[in-house]
């Protein structure tokens, strides 16, 4: 169910520098100065006088089918929505280093284990299929981020690491990401954003017993 307004860019195009003056822009200002939403009319049970964009979605569907559920809308439809305006802010550190967020994960998971990975074990680290994540890594070897050592026993079998170019970018941009992150989040007080945390963890976690068991 397509509970948001617009296509959201996909996550390997996300973070791709797209010109501009960036210097002034706050966290998010990337979306260009958009109207502020007009004020909500009155909605179903499920509205809750929430004036946001997926709030908008949920009271046209209670338009044209006003006995369907939409409570899932209200929450999927609101992450999705998030992640889709986080990676496409101009002002985020990952577009202005030409990172996608993918491209940031994979180069993350390969400085924080410390070790060398096999692209399986990229793709596990990452949650990404073995497709994308050899297209990522052939994106970053081209620019020299990461580097491939082939296997003594078995030639199928690529090791990767970090270059040091590599290592210097996530080294540079990991800091600013998350100081931007924070400040994306100020709206919410330490309380609040604990509660959330706590929340999605919570969600995520059944969702990877979900996803687990359709695999046995």
């Amino acid at each position: 169910m397509t509970a948001t307004q617009g296509q959201p860019v996909d996550g390997d195009d996300a973070g791709r520098p797209a010109g501009g003056d960036e210097s002034a822009r706050g966290p998010l200002a990337g979306n260009k100065a958009a109207p502020s939403p007009p004020a909500p009319e009155a909605g179903g049970p499920q509205d809750g006088g929430r004036a946001d964009t997926v709030a908008a979605v949920v009271r046209q569907w209670q338009d044209v089918r006003p006995g369907l559920d939409t409570g899932p809308v209200e929450i999927i439809g609101r992450v999705n929505r998030c992640a889709a305006l986080l990676q496409q802010a101009e002002d985020a550190p990952l577009r202005r280093a030409g990172l996608s967020r993918a491209e940031f994960e994979l180069l993350g998971a390969l400085r924080r284990t410390g070790h060398e990975l096999t692209p399986g074990e990229l793709a596990r680290e990452t949650f990404s299929s073995g497709t994308a994540v050899t297209k990522r890594v052939r994106a970053l070897t081209e620019r020299g981020l990461v580097e491939r050592r082939g296997d003594t026993r078995d030639r199928r079998v690529a090791h990767l690491s970090l270059s040091e170019a590599g290592r210097t970018l996530i080294d540079g941009v990991l800091p600013e990401q998350l100081a931007y992150e924070s400040a994306v989040l100020a709206a919410l007080d330490a309380d609040r954003q604990d509660e959330l945390a706590g929340l999605l963890s919570e969600l995520l976690s059944r969702l990877e017993e979900y996803t687990r068991a359709l695999r046995v």
